[in-house]
């Protein structure tokens, strides 16, 4: 071990304290516009909660902050419940919504077909 100090002390803390951490979790984006989404994951999504979320568009990683603004059982898979969220983007950066519209422009062909996404990250509420 080295012998480095912390350059903070640390302190033994009293009762229980408890906290939060964010995990990658992965979602298919059924649907994607420059002002929201349809996702669908395999666990709930608060009403009302804002997470941020991770976006692989065409090999462009994007974070985007986002509200949830409706959700609901959307079937079964693989013997897991699937929900249907409604996501309504917010304080969206430029680089972001530029990307997006990209995105969107691009794959309008390919309607009717959800959009995989690789990895997302859905943060504990902002």
């Amino acid at each position: 071990m080295s012998d480095r100090k912390r350059d903070a002390e640390r302190v033994i803390v009293p009762g229980e304290v408890t906290g939060e951490v964010s995990v990658y979790q992965p979602l298919t984006i059924m649907n994607l516009s420059d002002r929201g989404a349809q996702v669908e994951t395999s666990f709930p999504l608060l009403l009302g909660s804002l997470h941020e979320f991770r976006f692989s568009l065409n090999g462009l990683s994007v974070i985007v902050k986002g509200r949830i603004v409706h959700s609901q059982i959307g079937g079964l898979g693989e013997g897991a419940i699937l929900y249907r969220t409604g996501v309504e983007l917010v304080e969206v950066s430029e680089h972001a919504l530029a990307a997006i519209r990209t995105f969107v422009e691009t794959n309008k062909l390919s309607i009717g077909e959800p959009l995989v996404v690789i990895d997302a990250e859905i943060a504990d509420e902002v």
